[in-house]
């Protein structure tokens, strides 16, 4: 490893919960660390899958893009994030694109190494089990979320998710990348944040962004 060793990141991922130091230092010999640039395409959508990612440094968009060109992101990958995984379960293609959203560094892990490790401790694998039905969980949350919550209330529970514990942040996308995010037009999404201003929920200074009144931002995300 020529960068920051990144052990302590493996030893925190919720698939590797349950391995032993020895696994661990399996992984971080198995794997490469790779620095992108913004724009940067680390899979596209469908292709084929060979390894998994785990995030260092920097913010990685997963998203899906329609025939039209139209793209819908489906969530932003930041330090500590495992992405890409899918395929080691069920052999299948890239379900998603994923893009980096600025310079950043991920950690390659190859599914060979992964495979060898729950192949020699199957009962291992009741981590992965726990990750998929966690994942079925968010599905569900998000499927909800598109019946039950209007642009306004999904766009407030966006910059929560996005602002995390802090009160100050920067969006780190486009507009357009946040409309897909919401799920909506980038004028509809535009237009409940001006509400939130407007409310005096948030206060904007440039690309930054101040939350006032988070527990209003809380309940109109419910």
């Amino acid at each position: 490893m020529t960068a920051e060793d990144p052990l302590g990141l493996l030893l925190a991922v919720e698939l590797f919960e349950d391995f032993n130091q020895n696994d661990h230092t399996r992984l971080r010999d198995a794997s490469e660390l790779v620095g992108l640039s913004r724009n940067d395409v680390i899979f596209e959508e469908s292709a084929e899958a060979m390894a998994c990612y785990l995030m260092v440094s920097g913010r990685v968009a997963i998203s899906n893009k329609s025939v039209d060109g139209r793209e819908s992101m489906v969530a932003i990958m930041t330090r500590g994030d495992l992405f890409g995984e899918m395929g080691l379960f069920d052999e299948g293609g890239r379900s998603a694109e994923a893009r980096a959203l600025e310079d950043c560094t991920v950690l390659r892990i190859p599914y060979s190494v992964l495979r060898v490790i729950w192949g020699d401790r199957p009962e291992l694998l009741w981590s992965v089990v726990r990750l998929l039905s966690r994942r079925i969980r968010a599905t569900d949350e998000a499927l909800a979320d598109s019946f039950f919550l209007d642009v306004t209330g999904r766009t407030a529970k966006h910059l929560l998710d996005i602002a995390g514990d802090e009160d100050v942040f920067e969006i780190p996308i486009t507009q357009e990348e946040l409309a897909g995010l919401v799920g909506a037009s980038r004028e509809r999404v535009n237009k409940a944040i001006a509400s939130f201003l407007k409310l005096g929920w948030v206060e904007q200074d440039g690309n930054r962004y101040h939350i006032l009144k988070r527990r209003e931002l809380e309940i109109r995300s419910h």
